[in-house]
């Protein structure tokens, strides 16, 4: 599997990588030894770069992903983990009667034990990483990304990436990012910082290429590295049909439509359309890694098998003469 340099920093990815949100309950109980399976399915598969956060399962899965990786070399592989949500406990005066009841109001099947507390100053960047470091049960975080800071902008730019420019300084932190859903921001810190990646979720798909307005074009002439996730906008490039959820709701008609005109091409090329979306960003010279989030080994195992496969140009340009795909930002 192909790896990576971030940036202008020294820290590499594999061009898949393994989204920790799922081990951490997303949605639905995840039993830990599902858990671990996962993980070592990715690193079977050569997958050597894993994601996670604080706000995944209240921080189960930063410590099931520590765990799992715990008796892997550290130096064989790239750990990322994001700030910008503080974790704290609530207290037993204010937990109700009958327990503290879940966190599925924020997606995740875990007991809402802890409250998350959005906080992007210095001090709050250095506790989460702290906390951070405590549950993954290691030293040194090789990326840390500014985590969904839409509604934060000032304190994310005066105060939270100058705290993470003085870790990454001191050798805590390997390389600086920023994760959102969103394009602009992403493309203010690539033109107004020194990150070393931005993490870009589900605006650069087979069904969304916003991304290559602004941001992947001053990626790639500024030397910075994307990291794409969201592929499969929420399961409609993963199992296209009538129902499927698309950016985690109910997909629109046209879009439905679009998708299993683009289903019914991979397919006459012997691909299902998931190979298709997962190789589609790497075709982007600013692309350093597709991120996938999957919760048990038979999902990992899936994604790495079609990561595997070769997609043919034909194919890519089948869907563009098709109207399907209008550009992708390579000359192919």
């Amino acid at each position: 599997m192909r790896h990576t340099t971030l940036g202008h920093s020294a820290v590499q990815v594999t061009g898949l990588s393994f989204g920790a949100a799922g081990i951490g309950n997303l949605y639905s109980p995840v039993a830990p030894d599902q858990a671990t399976a996962a993980v070592d399915a990715a690193w079977d598969a050569g997958i050597r770069y894993f994601d996670t956060a604080p706000h995944y399962g209240l921080g189960l899965s930063e410590r099931r992903l520590g765990e799992a990786l715990r008796g892997r070399p550290r130096d064989a592989y790239t750990l990322s983990t994001k700030v910008g949500r503080v974790l704290e406990p609530v207290p037993d005066a204010e937990l109700p009667a009958d327990g503290p009841g879940d966190d599925l109001a924020n997606g995740f099947a875990v007991p809402a034990t802890h409250r998350r507390v959005w906080d992007f100053s210095a001090d709050g960047i250095r506790r989460s990483i702290d906390d951070s470091l405590a549950r993954l049960g290691t030293d040194r975080i090789d990326i840390v990304y500014l985590h969904d800071p839409d509604h934060h902008e000032d304190e994310a730019f005066g105060q939270a990436y100058p705290a993470l420019e003085k870790l990454r300084g001191e050798g805590v932190i390997g390389a600086i990012g920023a994760g959102m859903n969103a394009t602009a921001m992403l493309t203010r810190f690539v033109r107004e910082t020194d990150v070393d990646v931005v993490l870009c979720a589900g605006r650069f798909t087979l069904l969304d290429g916003s991304a290559l307005t602004a941001l992947l074009p001053e990626a790639a002439a500024r030397g910075k590295s994307v990291v794409v996730g969201g592929v499969f906008n929420s399961g409609l490039l993963a199992d296209p049909r009538p129902g499927a959820t698309y950016d985690y709701a109910a997909a629109p008609a046209a879009l439905v439509d679009r998708a299993l005109r683009m289903d019914a091409v991979t397919r006459r090329h012997g691909l299902p359309l998931r190979a298709a979306a997962l190789h589609y960003p790497l075709r982007h010279p600013a692309v350093a890694s597709v991120l996938v989030g999957t919760r048990s080994a038979d999902e990992v195992r899936d994604a790495g098998e079609q990561f595997a496969r070769e997609i043919p140009e034909d194919l890519w340009a089948e869907l563009r003469a098709g109207g399907l795909l209008a550009e992708d930002g390579t000359e192919a």
